[in-house]
């Protein structure tokens, strides 16, 4: 079972009595053994838990909200360093195996049923329960896990100082306690991915999602100005206000005769195309223009284009605005 495997990641035995566990303590021994382990941060709470294991006699699930909201940076606040490692490792490859192969069973047996538009947002959407389970149990199990870490430094300190309290205080106050420098880089480390992941992944995925949306929206946009080309023909004049036909939703259009977008170019008729409702991340394009201009009002006139679009970005038929 799931579980059972969470359990054995994190070293917990859910036997009776708890492993660990010594029996000729006294409890205001243990309780103090417990202080110099735990510190001053959260005592109260993890002493409640440590009095619940220790009267139950065995190690059961409860619920541990920074373990569920931040396991990396509460193994280090913690002083857990190598078991950090051994989540970090064991743990995320768990993840993303499971998101894996949930996903390809997706694609080949659901994902023809969903929408095109929806896809994107269904795998982020399995990836993102996927986690959250996982997140659950961990932070199900967190409490157990640091009871048991505090029985082992216990037992050990009171093997090697039997009979030397001020030796067993320091050790477990060493190997305890909570430590702001492994939070501190907890908080660095994730700010590092969230910078590594902003600068260097998004644009992966965005730069192609940007230039199809930019392709499509050109594309409709010059049927669009055949649509305004055709009212121009028939009625011999711009047809200002026209409402233009088409099936574009991140577009919005405008007929009008002059636009200041144009400068000093002189144009009979204009066709202003906006980008906007672009999603996250390509929500800069929002805004951006494809500005479609008529020079003279020859029947044979051809349209020019103009766009507010970089270099990187414009078709290459328009110009800089």
């Amino acid at each position: 079972m799931f579980i059972q495997g969470l359990a054995g990641m994190l070293f917990i035995e859910e036997t009776s009595p708890p492993p660990f566990y010594q029996p000729k303590l006294s409890a205001e021994q243990r309780t103090q053994l417990d202080k110099w382990f735990i510190g001053k941060r959260s005592q109260a709470y993890y002493l409640k838990r440590f009095a619940q294991f220790d009267e139950q006699g065995y190690l059961s699930p409860k619920w541990n909200w920074a373990a569920f909201i931040a396991t990396f940076g509460w193994l280090l606040y913690r002083k857990r360093y190598l078991d950090c490692i051994v989540y970090t490792v064991a743990g995320w490859s768990f993840i993303q195996l499971n998101v894996v192969i949930v996903l390809v069973a997706f694609e080949y047996m659901f994902m023809p049923l969903v929408a095109h538009g929806y896809q994107m947002g269904v795998r982020a959407f399995i990836a993102l329960a996927i986690w959250i389970f996982w997140s659950v149990m961990v932070a199900r199990w967190a409490d157990a896990y640091y009871y048991r870490m505090a029985r082992r430094e216990i037992a050990d300190v009171l093997e090697d100082y039997p009979r030397a309290p001020e030796q067993q205080k320091a050790h477990l106050k060493k190997e305890g306690g909570v430590s702001v420098v492994g939070l501190a880089a907890s908080f660095g480390l994730f700010l590092f991915l969230i910078t590594v992941i902003q600068q260097q992944f998004l644009p992966l995925y965005a730069k192609p999602k940007a230039t199809g949306i930019i392709q499509e929206s050109f594309g409709l946009t010059r049927v669009a100005t055949a649509q305004v080309e055709a009212a121009y023909q028939a009625q011999g004049q711009c047809p200002v206000g026209m409402s233009v036909d088409s099936m574009a939703q991140n577009i919005r259009f405008e007929v009008v005769a002059q636009t200041p977008a144009l400068g000093n170019k002189s144009s009979s008729c204009v066709l202003m195309a906006s980008l906007t409702g672009v999603p996250f991340p390509n929500r800069n394009l929002n805004g951006q223009r494809f500005i479609m201009y008529r020079p003279s009002a020859d029947k044979q006139g051809k349209w020019q284009c103009i766009s507010t679009l970089n270099d990187k970005q414009r078709p290459a038929i328009c110009q800089s605005s």
